[in-house]
């Protein structure tokens, strides 16, 4: 075969080649490149991103409160965001921006608290998950980072039978660590501010960390009110104990431990997150009791 003719084949061939791509279809945008902070996304994308995370959203519920001496004030916030940051990069969903409106009386006698009344911190959950929902978040897990919330947020949930939605709101609590794997410990008292709270955010924020301030302050138990039963409640129970806000000794905080822990709540939030992208059943079951307590006199009795 003459030179000229085999260039003229390979010439052919390579064209083939080049035709044959440009017929493929244009690749779609990976799934996983959509960000999973809702503030990152553009217009255009949340309308893909929010129909690839199947309507599940994060809510991450923090607060501005005091952590002792060598925490930031944000602690629990920057926490369960980085929680729920790498649990959505694991099991996509849109995790909502900054939320730290919660309760927190309790430390309304320490500098940077923000402590907003009880109705508005209801009446602005209901907004934002309304908010939320009409964007498409028709599954909303509120993820806490905050053990002051722990009472609040059930009590929300249980709220949502009071008025019709079509969404569900789930509640993700604070996570059971606790396993023969787990780091040990070297501290008893541990409440707040302490081992393991700073050891988390020498994983979360490590960079906020002043760990050489964490003896400023004394976290010891006050004991102030001995004289009440275990059958008794108030709320200056924690004042009374802990007055400086810091329950707990964080100088003993390690990454071994942080990074366990940590590890383990991105998991257990992993799979909270599945869970509800599988459930079909809760929506059901509240549009079933909506309609039932409208003439609640024809339910069965």
């Amino acid at each position: 075969m003459l030179p000229d003719a085999r260039r003229l084949l390979v010439l052919c061939f390579h064209l083939g080649v080049l035709l044959s791509l440009l017929s493929l279809p244009l690749p779609v945008r990976a799934q996983s490149s959509f960000p999973v902070r809702w503030e990152e996304l553009t217009g255009p994308d949340f309308v893909q991103a929010i129909h690839h995370a199947q309507g599940a959203c994060i809510l991450p519920f923090g607060i501005l409160e005091k952590h002792g001496p060598h925490l930031p004030i944000g602690t629990d916030l920057f926490d369960i965001r980085y929680v729920s940051v790498h649990a959505a990069e694991e099991e996509y969903a849109i995790i909502f921006p900054a939320y730290y409106f919660g309760q927190i009386f309790e430390a309304r006698h320490q500098p940077g608290t923000i402590a907003y009344s009880a109705q508005m911190q209801l009446n602005l959950l209901q907004e934002t998950t309304d908010e939320m929902a009409r964007n498409g978040c028709k599954k909303i897990i509120v993820a806490n980072g905050h053990g002051g919330n722990e009472n609040l947020l059930p009590y929300f949930a249980q709220t949502q039978m009071a008025t019709p939605h079509d969404y569900v709101v789930y509640i993700f609590g604070l996570p059971n660590l606790d396993s023969p794997e787990r780091p040990p410990r070297k501290s008893s008292l541990d409440l707040h501010a302490g081992e393991i709270e700073t050891s988390h955010l020498m994983i979360a924020r490590p960079d906020l960390l002043h760990l050489d301030r964490a003896n400023q302050e004394s976290g010891t138990d006050q004991h102030r009110l001995n004289n009440l039963p275990d059958t008794l409640y108030t709320g200056i129970w924690w004042y009374a104990r802990f007055p400086n806000h810091y329950a707990g000794d964080g100088s003993y905080a390690n990454k071994a431990l942080g990074d366990y822990d940590m590890k383990k709540w991105i998991g257990q939030l992993v799979d909270a997150i599945r869970a509800v992208k599988a459930d079909s059943e809760s929506l059901k079951l509240q549009q079933e009791f909506f309609d039932k307590a409208k003439h609640p006199l024809d339910s069965p009795h």
